[in-house]
């Protein structure tokens, strides 16, 4: 696993298969997502690295049920008593009681998607008493009011985080960057592009500087312009 500093409160840390990020406020932490199985241990010895114990990271926040970015959310709930969220609509499949739905993948996607599930085996459920739902609008308590935006389209309870005091925007699947140049795109493998489509023009309207995506490297300055032009 790598970890990238990007901004003084957040790291990146970038799994073989997606990523999550760390945002950091004074002695608290908060997570973004929490890569794939087996990513617990790996995500508890870098926040240990950074110096902090596991214990400061409060709550790992859910961008939407997929394996690589749930699958170590059980391992790391277990190491550091941190509370998951997710939204409400993804939040049975996050607990193990039955199967997310699969993408609607065109063709060109299939070898693609075949190949990512190769490496993703299913994550350990995150037990009832750990989970907390969210919805749309509602506030979190770090990034001086982290704001939690529906943006369906990828899964149908895909969300964003948006940090209005930071001009920081975690966008999960939703927006990628491309593997062979860092070009940001519209998500794949999902179950709606058009709502994708437009979930990413109601993230381009809340003007944020920073884009932190599911998967490539973030847009660290000029964030709203560069989402407008996707959707």
């Amino acid at each position: 696993m790598d970890v990238i500093e990007l901004l003084p409160r957040l790291h990146l840390f970038r799994f073989p298969v997606g990523q999550a990020y760390l945002w950091r406020d004074d002695d608290e932490l908060t997570l973004i997502d929490a890569g794939p199985i087996g990513a617990g241990r790996p995500i508890a010895d870098a926040v240990t690295a950074l110096g902090h114990a596991p214990r400061d990271v409060r709550r790992v926040v859910l961008t939407h049920f997929h394996e690589d970015h749930v699958g170590g959310a059980g391992e790391f709930a277990a190491l550091s008593g941190a509370e998951v969220l997710a939204h409400h609509l993804d939040a049975p499949f996050v607990r193990g009681e039955r199967p997310g739905p699969p993408p609607r993948t065109e063709e060109w996607e299939r070898p693609l998607h075949a190949a990512a599930l190769a490496q993703l085996p299913p994550g350990p459920p995150v037990p009832p008493a750990s989970l907390t739902e969210l919805s749309d609008g509602d506030v979190l308590g770090f990034g001086g009011g982290a704001r939690v935006v529906h943006v369906p389209g990828h899964t149908d309870g895909s969300i964003a985080v948006f940090l209005p005091a930071h001009g920081v925007l975690f966008t999960g699947d939703t927006v990628a960057a491309a593997p062979d140049d860092g070009t940001p795109i519209p998500g794949v493998f999902n179950l709606d592009r058009v709502r994708l489509l437009a979930s990413i023009r109601r993230m381009a309207d809340l003007g944020a500087e920073v884009a932190c995506f599911g998967h490539g490297a973030p847009v660290l300055s000029g964030a709203a312009a560069v989402l407008r032009s996707l959707g």
